[in-house]
């Protein structure tokens, strides 16, 4: 386990990105704990996230998918 996926920056706040949502380059789509440090991941591209792959508080590995996005320009 490399650190714990997390849809909002706290639980009693709105997740920062739901499916359709259309994201840009540089927007925090998530947060990964790790060693409890709160990393923010930010989107590489500009785009709508089609599919969300991981639960809210679930355990992620180096490399795994989080979410789908449809890029655009």
């Amino acid at each position: 386990m490399v650190g714990t996926f997390y849809r909002s920056p706290a639980p009693d706040e709105a997740a920062f990105v739901e499916v359709g949502d259309s994201i840009r380059r540089g927007q925090t789509v998530c947060i990964i704990e790790a060693m409890k440090l709160m990393n923010e991941l930010e989107a590489e591209a500009n785009g709508e996230i089609v599919e969300i792959l991981v639960s809210n508080g679930e355990p992620v590995e180096y490399g795994q998918p989080l979410m789908r996005i449809n890029p655009s320009n």
